[in-house]
């Protein structure tokens, strides 16, 4: 069967496989007419991506692409992209590639036409109506991973070069206005990044689905959004052409990220300063403390993982949800902890103290206060 889809929500979404060929005609209906294709260094040269410059050429669009992403983007990447935009007279942003090159895109495509620094519009109150909403540029995200679910986001995730602390850059215009989910954009991942990135959707939906807060849209939401990763991430691993598997999992990572308006937790706060300061990909640094956290938040969660289980058809409640786990881990070659990713094990203090202020922390279901997050950390390595 073939999956294909015309979705409204929670923004335009064309689904399935091959609709990539429609992305000259999505510039057109957001008002493009000179796009910057924005990615990250490792996507630069492949094949989709060329391909993808090659339909916007013959569409009459042009073919100008910025690749300056790190896989932390930081605010040098920021303003080298600002540059390159404002450089080449562009007036959109395609956002192309995993989330990294999705985030600094459409931090590019918001920060373009401001005037005050980057940083005055964290996700912290009200500070978004700080910025002018009509200089924001158009953006059609186009997801070449299945994890971030960053294209169905209004946010991008960046790092400070001095502080090295990622903060959440928002505002409700950076949702972008066309996302073209084609899953055989997603098929030359290599192993480890379809892991990283699939079980980063995993985690998108169970922090959402674990968080404190009142959200059932979301809850909902996040529940189905475990499950499709449970049945199809083991299929895609072991055969990467999977496009059914492929589409399902496409499916669950924009789940998670529409479901992570409920909040997320204590999994993204102690994966963030490590990303941050160390490099490490996102969603397999997510999955390295995930173990440690879930065994935390029991006390607090026990009760609704284990209809979750019961939902996904696990048995013996919240025990058989964690041995699964750490099966799926152990089958997806998962590193068993952050030292095996690379990360010393000597500046657990300072960890510590970026955990318990990232923004992810307060969705925590018990609270992570500094001490508990040492522990954490301490258990991670």
């Amino acid at each position: 069967m073939t999956i294909t889809a015309n979705w409204s929500y929670p923004t335009a979404i064309r689904f399935g496989a091959g609709r990539i060929k429609e992305i000259a005609e999505c510039c057109q209906a957001v008002g493009m007419k000179k796009p910057l294709l924005i990615t990250d260094r490792g996507l630069a040269d492949m094949d989709i991506t060329k391909s993808t410059l090659d339909l916007l050429e013959r569409g009459g669009i042009g073919r100008m692409l910025f690749a300056e992403v790190d896989p932390n983007p930081s605010d040098i990447n920021l303003e080298a992209g600002v540059k390159a935009y404002k450089d080449g007279g562009h007036d959109g942003v395609v956002a192309f590639g995993g989330g990294s090159g999705l985030d600094l895109a459409k931090v590019v495509a918001f920060q373009a036409g401001q005037t005050r620094p980057v940083w005055d519009f964290e996700d912290i109150g009200d500070w978004w109506t700080r910025a002018d909403s009509d200089a924001i540029a158009p953006i059609i995200a186009v997801p070449t991973t299945a994890g971030t679910g960053s294209e169905v986001g209004r946010a991008g995730v960046l790092t400070n070069s001095e502080t090295h602390v990622k903060k959440i850059i928002f505002h409700p215009k950076m949702l972008p206005g066309i996302v073209i989910c084609d899953p055989e954009l997603t098929c030359g991942m290599p192993p480890v990044i379809t892991v990283g990135t699939g079980l980063d959707a995993f985690i998108h939906c169970l922090e959402a689905y674990s968080s404190p807060f009142y959200h059932p849209m979301s809850q909902g939401i996040a529940l189905e959004g475990m499950r499709l990763v449970k049945e199809n991430l083991p299929k895609v691993y072991a055969n990467p052409n999977d496009i059914k598997a492929r589409s399902h999992m496409m499916s669950a990572a924009a789940m998670g990220a529409t479901a992570f308006q409920k909040g997320l937790g204590g999994i993204h706060a102690l994966a963030h300063p490590v990303g941050a300061n160390y490099n490490t990909h996102h969603g397999m640094t997510n999955a390295v403390v995930m173990p440690a956290l879930l065994k935390f938040n029991r006390v607090a969660i026990e009760d609704r993982i284990t209809a979750a289980a019961a939902y996904m058809g696990i048995d013996v409640g919240f025990d058989g949800f964690f041995d699964y786990i750490m099966k799926l881990r152990a089958d997806l070659g998962v590193p068993n902890t952050l030292t095996d990713l690379g990360v010393p094990d000597d500046n657990i203090d300072a960890l510590a103290a970026a955990a318990i202020e990232d923004p992810s922390a307060g969705g925590n279901p018990v609270e992570l206060t500094l001490d508990a997050a040492k522990a954490l950390y301490c258990e991670c390595f």
